[in-house]
């Protein structure tokens, strides 16, 4: 879906067309999404994680693309997250490595928090490492705000654990 894209911030002015395209993701997108969540993270969601998640009627997964000049489309991002009830939780958002600082993870969160807003949800969650400032300040940027710490919560193999932020957003 190509749209106009507009900060959520007062005052904003709206931002050019997007040239990137949104849609649901298919089991047949399923290696290509695996491919980007391998060069993202040290630790990528399994094949059968992300298989799972399509079979959930509460979960949301959402792929950014880039059409291509000779035809086709690129995938630049994912995006995993829950409705349940009145709240998105935000599970996974991961731009390829090679795409970052384009744009990616903002067009990634304002389509799912738009969702969010559609299904009437009034709170947004997720958590999000602590190292993780590029991810921090977007997510400061949609008014997300730091409620609380989760010790531990990431463990990596041959790393120490890292504490995640919990952070919130009330529509």
């Amino acid at each position: 879906m190509r749209r106009m894209r507009e900060d959520y911030r007062p005052g904003s002015k709206p931002r050019p067309e997007s040239p990137f395209l949104i849609r649901r993701m298919t089991r047949e997108d399923l290696p290509a999404v695996m491919d980007l969540e391998k060069a993202s993270f040290r630790n990528p969601w399994s094949f059968e994680l992300l298989q799972r998640e399509l079979s959930h009627d509460w979960s949301v997964i959402f792929l950014l693309e880039e059409p291509l000049p000779e035809g086709g489309k690129r995938l630049l991002g994912i995006s995993i997250f829950w409705i349940v009830h009145d709240e998105v939780h935000v599970l996974n958002v991961a731009t390829a490595p090679e795409h970052r600082r384009r744009g990616v993870g903002w067009e990634l969160m304002e389509a799912t928090l738009a969702e969010g807003r559609t299904r009437k949800c009034s709170l947004a969650t997720l958590e999000v490492r602590k190292s993780n400032e590029a991810a921090i300040n977007l997510y400061k940027s949609f008014g997300f705000r730091a409620v609380g710490v989760r010790p531990n919560y990431y463990v990596d193999e041959g790393q120490p654990p890292e504490d995640a932020i919990v952070m919130v957003l009330d529509f």
